[in-house]
Formats: C-alpha cells, sequence, structure tokens
C-alpha cells in the first residue's frame, strides 16, 4: 500500500437509532481549491485532494488535450499559498493554440450567448477510436477487486475517496492514484502512467466512479481500451463508448460484473 497522506481528523457524535450517542474521531478526505496555470495562464481551479499533484497536472493537460505526452509539459512547480495550492507548468506543441483558444472562450462566455453551442458541439465530437484488443478475462477483474481496497491508503483513511487504478490482464495492479474528486483520481492515474511512459492498454482501468461520459472520455484519450466501474454508467457514456469501440464493463462487485460493451 502506498503512504496514507496527511488528514485532519475531529471529533464527532454518532447517534444511533434507539437514540444512544456516543463520541467518535474521523478523518475527513483532504480538498482543497487547485489551480492549474500553463505558460501563465490561469486554466482552471478544481477542488482536489492535494497529493500527487505533479501526476493531477500532467494527467489533466492530456485528457484536456493540451498536451499528446509528457514531454510536453516541462518546469512544472507546486505552491501551497493561504487559500490553496497552484500548480505552474510550461506547454510545448501544438496544446498552446488550444490553451489560447479556451482562455478566450472562457472569458467570453458571461458575456454571450454563443459558447454554449460550441461546448455542446465539443461534447458530441467523435472519440478517436480505440484500437482492436483482446476481451479482459472476468477473472481478472475479480482479482483487481479483491486487491483494490488495500492498495487505497486515503480510502481506508476517510472511507471518501474515489480511486483510479490501472490493471494487467491478469487483473493485478501497477498503478492507483486517490482524490476526493473521480475525475481527479483518473487524471491523477494518466499522469502517473505518462510520466513513466507506461501505456494503459494492455490491460484495463478500474474507476470506484460513476461512469459518466467524462470517465469514458478521459478513458479513451488516455489510450485505455478497457473501462470497468463499479457504478452503472449513464446513456451517455454507454453510447460514447460504443461509438469508440471502448470495452465497458460496470456494476462491478466481487461477486457478479456487468459487460455492457
Amino acid at each position: 500500500m502506498r503512504a496514507a497522506p496527511d488528514v485532519t481528523t475531529t471529533s464527532a457524535t454518532e447517534v444511533r437509532p434507539d437514540g444512544t450517542r456516543r463520541a467518535v474521531t474521523r478523518a475527513w478526505v483532504p480538498e482543497a481549491p487547485v489551480a492549474l496555470e500553463f505558460n501563465g495562464l490561469s486554466y482552471a481551479v478544481m477542488m482536489a485532494s492535494p497529493q500527487d499533484l505533479e501526476d493531477f497536472a500532467i494527467g489533466f493537460a492530456l485528457s484536456e488535450g493540451l498536451a499528446t505526452q509528457a514531454t510536453d509539459i516541462s518546469d512544472l512547480a507546486i505552491a501551497e499559498v493561504e487559500l490553496g495550492w497552484i500548480v505552474r507548468a510550461q506547454l510545448a506543441g501544438l496544446g498552446i493554440d488550444k490553451l489560447e483558444d479556451r482562455v478566450r472562450r472562457r472569458v467570453a462566455e458571461s458575456s454571450c450567448g454563443l459558447c454554449g453551442i460550441e461546448n455542446l458541439a465539443e461534447v458530441s465530437r467523435p472519440l478517436p477510436p480505440v484500437p482492436p484488443h483482446d476481451p479482459i478475462d472476468p477473472a481478472a477483474i475479480f482479482a483487481a477487486l479483491a486487491a483494490l481496497r488495500e492498495q487505497q491508503p486515503l480510502g481506508a483513511a476517510t472511507g471518501a475517496a474515489h480511486a483510479a487504478a490501472h490493471c494487467r490482464p491478469d487483473g493485478s495492479i501497477t498503478a492507483l492514484r486517490e482524490d476526493v474528486g473521480r475525475h481527479n483520481a483518473l487524471d491523477k492515474l494518466i499522469g502517473a502512467k505518462a510520466r513513466t511512459g507506461q501505456a494503459l492498454a494492455p490491460g484495463f482501468v478500474l474507476s470506484t466512479a460513476r461512469c459518466s461520459y467524462e470517465i469514458v472520455e478521459k478513458a479513451v484519450r488516455a489510450g485505455a481500451t478497457t473501462l470497468v466501474c463499479i457504478s452503472l454508467p449513464t446513456s451517455l457514456a454507454v453510447e460514447r463508448a460504443k461509438g469508440a469501440g471502448l470495452s465497458l464493463w460496470a456494476l462491478a462487485r466481487e461477486d457478479s460484473v456487468l459487460q455492457v460493451c
């Protein structure tokens, strides 16, 4: 298991149905504003758990299309400030144009009605096709689920953190990242694998998140061929997965898993 991050603990009162009360001490999952700045431009402020922030910045840039590989991102600097955290980095390559365009559009969003149309078009844009791949043996999914809990120190400490893991075809876990945000956990995993030059395929991504279309989009754009989630997908997530050729498994439990597409 990875080392548990620092967590805040405070006292609380547990109340039972019969009215009895007892004092307990609970640990809270860390959450703080994390500002992401690229090339001196403020791009986004995310509510995240302030750990593995280098992985987060790299994975975020890759999943946003601001970078195509980890080497497009340099001069990463992380600073804790009074109100949260700031992560600064330099981008190279074609992502610079997208960065500047996105910043311009974000500034305009409060003053016109056209940006909503642009954002709707972005959501509907076809995903890159997933390459042909071998199907995952369900036994590998069950093996990964059995090993998942012991790989989650933040989840074990707080019971309130999402996790995203990359698993080999046999279900063994190669990397796992945690965060209060489900998207952030996946971005951190994407960044961690990219920094070491390791692909998300073969094998599969296992996410504790609700399987929304954003999780599918991030997985596909990061090069995953198979995604496994512990909850059911949304209708748009299924549509996007099928359109891209992503193998999608959902409602993963110790005793069953649903093959969606």
